[in-house]
């Protein structure tokens, strides 16, 4: 009878854990990081290359980039970081 108590407070403990982790990493997937969370995106742009504006948009952020060879709007998904198009300009 006494191992059978210890097993059911074990068992309580344990769905009380998971529950409380399933809850904490549903709350963090769906947003609810830290406030001060930044990301970082490498452009990759060639040597001469420079930011000439920002725009941003629901869908992204549209960065300026003149470079030598000509310019072209860079296009980031601002969730991820990651450059997710390009745009060349023609002259």
């Amino acid at each position: 009878m006494a191992a059978l108590k210890v097993m059911v407070i074990v068992m309580g403990v344990l769905i009380i854990g998971g529950t409380v982790t399933l809850v904490a990493m549903l709350v963090q997937r769906a947003g609810g990081g830290a406030a001060g969370s930044s990301w970082q995106a490498a452009l990759a742009q060639p040597e001469g290359a420079r930011i000439a504006g920002i725009a941003g948009t629901d869908g992204g952020i549209g960065v300026w980039v003149q470079r030598p060879d000509g310019d072209r709007v860079v296009v980031v998904e601002p969730k991820l970081g990651k450059v997710i198009g390009e745009i060349r300009l023609g002259r």
